[in-house]
């Protein structure tokens, strides 16, 4: 059974370097797009018996995903032998419970519809909450972005390095670096009011003299991160510099950064960046997707991409 990889429209750029990585060329996908909106997905070659990997990551618009949805239909109707998703970054993922009366839970949701369509197998990195593997009912592979970011760290050959987190959510990713590195660990605990607004943040822990590495599993408008690097600086750190897997980067998110007190913010190519900026530097999520997909068809262990934090 031979393995055929195909990109959705918004995520060429990554499935390009993953084929690359894989070393073989991405299948033929054309569109055809009516006047009002809709949008046929067809592809270009016999998928019939073949391990199909479709990659696309779920961002905005939402077309992105309805596109996926219309592409895993196509590959199971066309007699695909598995249909196996990639989705670098799993959107709608903040929405993994119902924390307020009448709201949707939309990771459920997107998981469900997923299935509905045809997934045999979801292929993932760094979800916000690790629960949402549990709302499929079909094999999640999981991938971890240290995989990339703890050796970017140790070339760095930080002295006196320690990790924080930005907020108190995100210990438990925060304490696994700092585990690794044998180093210590700071909180910063934020209250806010609203979604991307920041009403108040304090420092748990003591930072004078360390480079600190912030780490979150995505950023979006960098308002939190931005504080929280201010926060640690007042404090007396060295340096900081933030570890972040999702470039979401919303709003004023690139002003943000570039006015903030980060030395750098490293992220993945799991998501486009609307811009360069000297203070943003990327890594690459390629080798890591490439490998897990021939694993996966070769029905191995995944365990070895995971460095154990």
């Amino acid at each position: 059974m031979a393995v055929k990889l195909f990109s959705g429209s918004a995520s060429t750029y990554l499935a390009d370097r993953i084929a690359n990585a894989y070393g073989e060329p991405l299948g033929k996908v054309d569109y055809q797009r009516f006047s009002d909106g809709e949008m046929s997905p067809f592809i270009g070659e016999s998928v019939r018996g073949h391990d199909v990997f479709i990659i696309q990551s779920t961002f905005a618009p939402a077309d992105n995903f309805m596109e996926l949805l219309l592409m895993i239909d196509a590959a199971r109707r066309a007699s695909a032998e598995n249909v196996n998703v990639v989705i670098p970054y799993f959107g709608y993922a903040r929405q993994d419970r119902k924390d307020k009366p009448r709201v949707s839970i939309a990771a459920k949701l997107i998981a469900n519809v997923l299935s509905a369509a045809g997934a045999d197998r979801i292929m993932t990195c760094d979800l916000h909450a690790d629960q949402i593997q549990g709302f499929f009912d079909i094999p999640v592979d999981h991938l971890d972005g240290s995989y990339i970011f703890v050796p970017y760290l140790k070339s760095l050959h930080l002295e006196n390095i320690m990790f924080a987190s930005p907020d108190v959510g995100g210990i438990k990713r925060a304490r696994s670096f700092a585990k690794f590195f044998d180093a210590d660990l700071a909180v910063c605990d934020k209250h806010r009011k609203e979604a991307n607004r920041i009403d108040s943040m304090r420092l748990i822990g003591e930072v004078e003299g360390k480079d600190v590495v912030l780490v979150d599993d995505l950023v979006d408008t960098a308002g939190t991160i931005c504080k929280a690097a201010a926060l640690l600086k007042e404090k007396g750190a060295r340096s900081v510099r933030a570890v972040c897997t999702h470039a979401v980067l919303s709003g004023n998110a690139y002003d943000n950064i570039q006015g903030s007190a980060l030395e750098e913010m490293v992220v993945s190519d799991t998501l486009p960046l609307k811009q360069s900026l000297p203070k943003i530097k990327v890594l690459t999520v390629s080798d890591l997707f490439a490998k897990a997909i021939r694993k996966i068809h070769d029905h191995e262990s995944i365990s070895s991409l995971f460095i154990r934090l």
